[in-house]
């Protein structure tokens, strides 16, 4: 599963966290608080799907303060917007005691584990390997989520394994697969926030695939 962990009475928890990003004068990387948590909880939501498990409710951990709670939680809505689902209840804490210098913040998800029948299927890699300021700028290369989530319900896919810091070899060596892929895929590279993604997709709509994910993506052997 992952880094999900399951729970004694079938839940799944997930979570992702950021820290040294957003709109503090001292942050890394200066970008909006909204995207930040954005891109936390895609990664979240991910290793629920990695699960087979789907979100029923999301615990947010802010250590940027108060101002930047609704930002977060905006953020965190925009996801699931996008992909035209309801956002579960979002609650959590805000440190406001003490100014930090920097942002931080975690997004954790509670799921519920879905019974699903899995067919045959062959691994593929599914958005190119983005880091940094290549998140913001490069978005056409990275993994999309609202394709994922339809290909996901039409039985497209059957598997989903995010790709995060490791890199897409990494992540194929914990699989026990071969990774072996034409063109500069960038296979050592860390993915950030989950760019890149392994999809099992079902052996009979290979095809398919290729037209409903684009340019980038492809076999991974």
């Amino acid at each position: 599963m992952r880094n999900a962990v399951l729970l004694p009475n079938g839940l799944v928890l997930t979570t992702d966290n950021s820290a040294g990003i957003g709109e503090k004068e001292h942050d890394v990387v200066q970008v909006d608080d909204e995207l930040v948590a954005y891109f936390a909880a895609r990664v979240t939501l991910m290793e629920q799907w990695a699960a087979q498990a789907i979100p029923v409710s999301i615990v947010m951990h802010n250590f940027s303060g108060n101002k930047s709670w609704v930002k977060y939680v905006t953020g965190i809505e925009k996801l699931f917007f996008e992909l035209d689902q309801p956002c579960p209840i979002i609650t959590g804490s805000t440190e406001s005691n003490m100014e930090t210098m920097q942002s931080a913040v975690a997004v954790t998800m509670i799921g519920e584990k879905k019974e699903v029948d899995v067919e045959d299927f062959t691994w593929c890699v599914y958005g190119l390997p983005s880091v940094g300021e290549e998140v913001l700028t490069k978005t056409e290369k990275i993994a999309d989520m609202k394709r994922i989530w339809d290909a996901l319900n039409g039985g497209l896919v059957q598997r989903v394994w995010p790709v995060g810091s490791s890199g897409i070899a990494e992540e194929c060596k914990r699989l026990g697969i071969h990774c072996k892929l034409g063109g500069d895929w960038g296979l050592e590279k860390s993915a950030g926030p989950a760019t890149s993604v392994l999809l099992g997709v079902a052996n009979n709509r290979i095809d398919e695939a290729k037209l409903h994910f684009g340019a980038y993506f492809n076999r991974i052997n």
